[in-house]
């Protein structure tokens, strides 16, 4: 599967199809014959991960088939982070045995044997996730009036997973001892911005200062989604049907996924702080009635302007990945002029 550079080949979906079926087959201890892999196809969206929806049919001697419906979440070929598929497997199983919702998950291939990078196999679910849609159209009204409420209880649930579980202890990142994870969050950002920044911010100075002399003590490390924001969560005319992409998981202050949804950019226009649907106010009592430790206002305060802080220095990345030239497009150069957006509500936050 290599090329002549070296590089992994790019498999054809008839070849990712014929490897799928024999990987599900050892997998279920069956016969390749017995596994039917049909409907390979590409999906859009997915950020940093590749998402082909794709069907399998399992059969098992004399009974029914047995029909699933799959989405493959996949490490794009050259872009693998090591060891993050495995982890985001594992915590999907964990969250489900939580009672988080997630889709359900069946086999993971952590290295690229058998699709060329690692990838895992979840269930389909029908929804929508384009944030837009959940704020503007008549369909999801009900789901705006109830969304706060279900994403402080998502929130909650997933802070009740442990971290010290035997398949997540050595694999989540966490702050090292003794070290609050409030200022590990904080010095990853400033070297990022000091490394990426091709001109002075002196508003993310002012920001850097304002955090340090702020950093709060979490009540207790827990497991943190680390993206828990409305564009990750699987939502329908009914609520919110699924919470995804977990692969910046980690372990750290609970606080902080609250802070994260309470970030500007996911409000699309609305005044509502909280992904654009409900107040700080609707979403800390949403959290601690569903078992949240409690929220300290000021500390959630610290983790909205340190989301912010965090957002532009994603910004600025796309920026410098544009004037470098290693991604010539006028998105990454659009999104990159949107650092100043983030400096704005940052001064709105820390006055």
């Amino acid at each position: 599967m290599s090329s002549s550079q070296g590089q992994p080949r790019r498999l054809s979906p008839e070849e990712m199809s014929e490897q799928l079926a024999r990987f599900i087959a050892s997998e279920e201890g069956v016969a390749p014959g017995a596994v039917a892999v049909s409907g390979l196809r590409r999906l859009a969206g997915g950020a940093s991960r590749l998402l082909w929806s794709v069907d399998v049919e399992l059969s098992n001697g004399g009974s029914s088939p047995r029909r699933l419906e799959l989405v493959l979440r996949q490490d794009p070929p050259g872009r693998i982070a090591a060891g993050g598929m495995e982890l985001e497997f594992h915590l999907l199983r964990a969250a489900r045995g939580r009672g988080v919702a997630v889709p359900e998950v069946f086999w993971c291939s952590p290295d690229g044997a058998v699709l060329g990078s690692p990838f895992f196999a979840m269930q389909r679910l029908d929804g929508e996730a384009i944030p837009r849609r959940l704020l503007r159209d008549d369909a999801y009204a009900k789901t705006r009036e109830v969304m706060t409420a279900e994403l402080g209880r998502h929130i909650a649930q997933i802070h009740q997973i442990d971290p010290a579980a035997p398949e997540l202890i050595d694999r989540l990142p966490r702050p090292p001892q003794g070290v609050s994870p409030a200022i590990v969050e904080v010095d990853r950002i400033v070297n990022g911005y000091r490394a990426f920044a091709v001109e002075p911010h002196p508003v993310l100075d002012l920001a850097e200062r304002w955090l340090r002399a702020r950093a709060p003590e979490p009540p207790e490390l827990r497991l943190v989604h680390g993206d828990f924001r409305v564009g990750n969560v699987l939502f329908d005319e009914q609520g919110t049907q699924a919470v995804l992409d977990w692969e910046l998981s980690h372990v750290g202050d609970p606080i902080e996924d609250l802070g994260w949804l309470c970030v500007k950019a996911w409000r699309f226009g609305s005044d509502l702080p909280v992904g654009g649907v409900g107040t700080r106010e609707e979403l800390i009592a949403a959290y601690e009635s569903a078992g949240g430790s409690s929220v300290d206002p000021e500390a959630l305060r610290f983790w909205e302007v340190a989301g912010n802080f965090k957002l532009a220095l994603v910004f600025i990345t796309q920026a410098r990945a544009y004037l470098d030239g290693a991604h010539k497009t006028v998105e990454l150069a659009s999104l990159g002029r949107r650092t100043a957006e983030a400096e704005q509500e940052l001064l709105e936050l820390i006055a």
